[in-house]
C-alpha cells in the first residue's frame, strides 16, 4: 500500500483532475489518496473572509466565482451517472460556507476558529469531486482522524489519537480512498483546525507513517527538488537522490517543493519518499530515503534560500562565561511561539545572532528586552536588536563532511564577487553551511555559488565579441556551428 498526496496545482483544473484520475487508475496496489484545495482557492477563502469582515459586500462575488470555478470544474470530470448527486453535494457546502461569510458580514467580526472553518472547505471540496471522479474510489473526511493539540496557539498534531482513528478507520481498507489534507479537528473541543500552509503534505506524512505504508508519493507541478530555485538560476537540474537529512535542511531553509514537517513521521518508519510531476509523470523525479549514496563528484546536493530573515542580536560582555543565557533566549522565544533557523555565535559569547522571520523580529527583539531587562539596565547586555529584510543561503550535502574545503571555497567565492556574509553558521554534522546576506545580494549569491560548485551540466561561460572583420568572422561562424555541441545561446 501507498500513499499519494497531490498539490492544488495537480487538481487545480480539469486537465490536471483527469491526469490524477489517470495516474491512480492506473495503480495495482491500494492507495490512499490526500488532496489540496484546487489553486488558489485557499488564499480565496482567506480573501472573502477579511473582505466580509470589513463589510465589503463584494465578498458575494468571489464566493459566487469559488462556486462557479467548483461546479464547472465537477462538470467536467464527474461521470454523467454521478453528476447531479455531487453537484448538489458541492452546492451544500457552499451553502453552509455563505452562512458563515454573512454571519460574519452583519457582526462584522471573526476569530481564528471561524477561519480556521472557513478554510477547511477548500480541501473538503476537493476531495469529494476527486474521489467522485475517480472511479471505485471512497471519501473519507480527514477531520474526523487526525487531531491536533494546541501548543503556543499553533495546532500542533496529537499522534497517540490520530494514530489509533487512522488504524480504526483504514481496518478495511478500499483500493482507491480518498481525503482532504490540511485540514482536522482539535482532539477535546472537536473544532476544526489546520496543519498550516502546504499541510497536505504532513497529512500524506503521518498517513503513512500510521498504516506502514510502502511508499509516499508527493505529487506536485515540478520534476523533483532542483539544485537551486529554478526562478533565479536558469541551468539547475533535478537532484535524483537525497537523503532525509538532506531534504530536511533543504525544505527548512525555503525549497518549496515539500512542507518541512512532512519528513518527520516518514523518517521514523523508513518510508521512503519520492516528489513526482503530475503533468509530466514519466519523469523519475527524487528520491528520498535513509540511504545516503556516495556520490563523490556531489560535495553539495543543492542550495536553498530563505529571502525572508531577520537577525536579532544580543550583545554584551556581561554574557561571557554566564551559565543559562542561551537558555533564557530560547525559552523565550519559545513562549512566544517564534521559530529560530539560524543561530550564530562568538566563542566569547559577547554576542549572539539568531534568524527569525522578518514578520517575528518586532515581537520577538520586545521579548527579549523585557526578558533581559535587568542585565540592560546594569549594563551587563549593551544592546538587543534586529536587521530586517536580510536573506539566507544555505549550501546542503551529506558528503560535505568527506570534503575539505568546502567552507573556504564557499566563503572565497562570495569574497571574490564582493558579496558581504553578516553572519554564518554551520553545524557539526557538516550537512549544512548558512549565511545571511543583503537581500539584494540574493540572486547574485546563489549563481556565484551554483557556477563554483558546477553543481549545473555545463560550465557557463559569457563571450562579448566586438568587430565582425575578417577574424571576427570566422570566430563567430566556428561558434555557430559548435552551438549544438556546447549548449551556445545568444
Amino acid at each position: 500500500m501507498k500513499v499519494m498526496k497531490f498539490g492544488g496545482t495537480s487538481v487545480g483544473s480539469v486537465n490536471g483532475i483527469l491526469s490524477v484520475k489517470k495516474i491512480v487508475e492506473a495503480e495495482s496496489e491500494p492507495v490512499i489518496v490526500v488532496v489540496s484545495a484546487l489553486s488558489g482557492i485557499t488564499d480565496q477563502l482567506y480573501k472573502v473572509s477579511n473582505m466580509a469582515v470589513e463589510g465589503n459586500e463584494d465578498y458575494l462575488t468571489e464566493y459566487q466565482s469559488m462556486l462557479t470555478r467548483h461546479i464547472e470544474v465537477v462538470e467536467a470530470v464527474v461521470p454523467a451517472d454521478k453528476l447531479t448527486a455531487v453537484v448538489e453535494q458541492i452546492k451544500v457546502q457552499f451553502n453552509d460556507l455563505a452562512n458563515i461569510l454573512r454571519g460574519i458580514f452583519l457582526i462584522r467580526d471573526t476569530s481564528s476558529k471561524i477561519i480556521n472553518t472557513i478554510v477547511s472547505y477548500g480541501e473538503s471540496i476537493s476531495s469529494i469531486v476527486v474521489a467522485n471522479a475517480i472511479t471505485g474510489a471512497v471519501h473519507f473526511e480527514s477531520r474526523s482522524f487526525i487531531k491536533t493539540i494546541n501548543q503556543f496557539d499553533k495546532h500542533v498534531v496529537d499522534f497517540p489519537k490520530t494514530n489509533a482513528l487512522i488504524k480504526e478507520k483504514f481496518a478495511n481498507q478500499s483500493k482507491v480512498t480518498v481525503c482532504g489534507g490540511f485540514i482536522s479537528t482539535d482532539s477535546t473541543t472537536n473544532f476544526i483546525t489546520n496543519l498550516g500552509r502546504g499541510g497536505s503534505d504532513y497529512t500524506a506524512a503521518i498517513l503513512a507513517a500510521a498504516l506502514n505504508a510502502r511508499l509516499l508519493e508527493i505529487w506536485t507541478d515540478v520534476d523533483g527538488f532542483m539544485t537551486a530555485d529554478a526562478r533565479i538560476i536558469s541551468n539547475t537540474y533535478v537532484i535524483e537522490h537525497l537523503s532525509f537529512s538532506e531534504a530536511t535542511e533543504l525544505c527548512n531553509f525555503g525549497a518549496k517543493v515539500i512542507y518541512p514537517p512532512t519528513i518527520f513521521p516518514v523518517f521514523h518508519k523508513n518510508i521512503p519518499v519520492v516528489i513526482k510531476n503530475t503533468f509530466n509523470p514519466e519523469a523519475k523525479g527524487t528520491y528520498i530515503s535513509k540511504e545516503k549514496r556516495d556520490e563523490a563528484a556531489k560535495s553539495i546536493k543543492g542550495i536553498s534560500s530563505i529571502n525572508d530573515t531577520s537577525l536579532i542580536t544580543i550583545q554584551g560582555l556581561g554574557m561571557v562565561g554566564v551559565i543559562g543565557v542561551n537558555h533564557r533566549i530560547f525559552r523565550v522565544l519559545a513562549k512566544n511561539g517564534i521559530s529560530v533557523f539560524l543561530v550564530s555565535q562568538a566563542s566569547s559569547e559577547n554576542t549572539t545572532s539568531i534568524g527569525v522571520r522578518n514578520a517575528d523580529s518586532a515581537v520577538a527583539v520586545q521579548a527579549l528586552r523585557e526578558e533581559f531587562a535587568a542585565e540592560i539596565a546594569q549594563g551587563e547586555i549593551d544592546n538587543i536588536f534586529s536587521e530586517d529584510d536580510l536573506a539566507t543561503v544555505a549550501i546542503v550535502g551529506d558528503n560535505m563532511k568527506r570534503t575539505p574545503g568546502i567552507a573556504g571555497k564557499l566563503f572565497g567565492t562570495l569574497g571574490k564577487n564582493g558579496i558581504n556574509v553578516i553572519a554564518c553558521a554551520q553545524g557539526a554534522s557538516e550537512t549544512n553551511i548558512s549565511f545571511v546576506t543583503d537581500r539584494k545580494s540574493l540572486r547574485k549569491a546563489l549563481n556565484v555559488i551554483h557556477d563554483s560548485f558546477f553543481l549545473s551540466e555545463y560550465q557557463v561561460l559569457n563571450v562579448f565579441v566586438v568587430g565582425v572583420g575578417t577574424v571576427g568572422s570566422n570566430l563567430l561562424e566556428q561558434i555557430k556551428k559548435q552551438q549544438k555541441k556546447h549548449h551556445l545561446s545568444r
